[in-house]
């Protein structure tokens, strides 16, 4: 089959039916868009559990009592603490700080406020175990375990940052998806609907091809490739949509939290990265349309 021709008819279909091809491409653009910003939170999410998994810290606070009497965690209470956290498999390191170590570390933290060293006392401050977890979303695990154990004063598990942090970018990626999904629904349906109609004008034309001896395939391919190359498009303005969003309204609306570390930042790599997904779904979602579409409710 002459490529010229082919290149001809796409053409010529694309033309006849705008108003639906402009459609199709907006709808698919939309679809393409939200899914990518989906799988983009996706990322952001995961990239966020390791940046906190660097940070976040579950603190084993130890009484007061075996804090003053075994400063060294040399004794059988404070071993068994150890011990247990060892065998913990949620537990990636851990790191003992005495008493004397946390008295270091909060005048260090407040060197330049005189008021706050003054409150303070040798015997105030617990010695503690500073736990790092594999996951920092599990760290309720620890707290279950260890509150209320023999020589545990309390277990410090910053839940509440955490749940919020978490809970906000799942239920953003989770509800992106799924709006993602009812749009690239509706470009199905409307990618049939141009396949059909476009099938529709050209019938005599494609009946005419297929009594001179033409395959089926010859006759149909034409109007799969419209469809490809409006899937195609829509991926373009979903990427060029992805990349305005990031610049206009990403980098300057969420500047500060990217900048406190607070989640991980959405950077060019992450659209480098959507972007081949985008094309790839777009030209495929057509295709596949097309091609069904073609299969079981036209005869040409």
């Amino acid at each position: 089959m002459r490529a010229g021709y082919v290149f001809s008819e796409v053409l010529t279909g694309l033309r006849r039916n705008i108003t639906m091809t402009i459609a199709m491409i907006l709808t698919t653009a939309i679809s393409l868009g939200l899914l990518g910003g989906g799988l983009i939170v996706a990322r952001i999410t995961d990239q966020t559990r390791e940046l906190y998994g660097d940070k976040v810290q579950v603190s084993v606070y130890l009484t007061p009592e075996l804090s003053k009497e075994d400063p060294d965690c040399r004794e059988a209470t404070c071993q068994a603490i150890s011990n247990a956290l060892d065998a913990n498999p949620e537990v990636q390191s851990k790191e003992f700080e005495s008493q004397a170590q946390a008295l270091e570390r909060y005048k260090q933290q407040f060197a330049g406020q005189p008021e706050m060293l003054d409150i303070v006392t040798p015997d105030a401050l617990s010695a503690s175990f500073r736990v790092k977890l594999v996951d920092p979303q599990r760290y309720r695990v620890i707290a279950e375990e260890f509150t209320d154990k023999d020589g545990v004063q309390s277990v410090n598990d910053q839940s509440e940052l955490l749940d919020r942090v978490f809970s906000l970018l799942n239920g953003i990626r989770n509800a992106t998806i799924v709006v993602a999904l009812v749009q690239a629904f509706a470009a199905l349906l409307l990618i049939s609907n141009m396949v059909q109609i476009a099938a529709f004008t050209r019938r005599t034309e494609t009946n005419i091809m297929r009594l001179v001896g033409a395959s089926r395939w010859r006759t149909q391919l034409p109007f799969m490739i419209e469809a490809i190359v409006a899937g195609l498009i829509g991926a373009g303005l979903a990427i060029g949509g992805l990349i305005l969003a990031k610049a206009l309204f990403v980098d300057k609306a969420l500047s500060s939290v990217f900048s406190a570390g607070i989640i991980a930042p959405v950077d060019a790599q992450a659209i480098i990265w959507v972007s081949p997904i985008l094309v790839g779904v777009g030209a495929g979602l057509a295709a596949i349309s097309a091609y069904v579409t073609l299969r079981l409710y036209v005869r040409t």
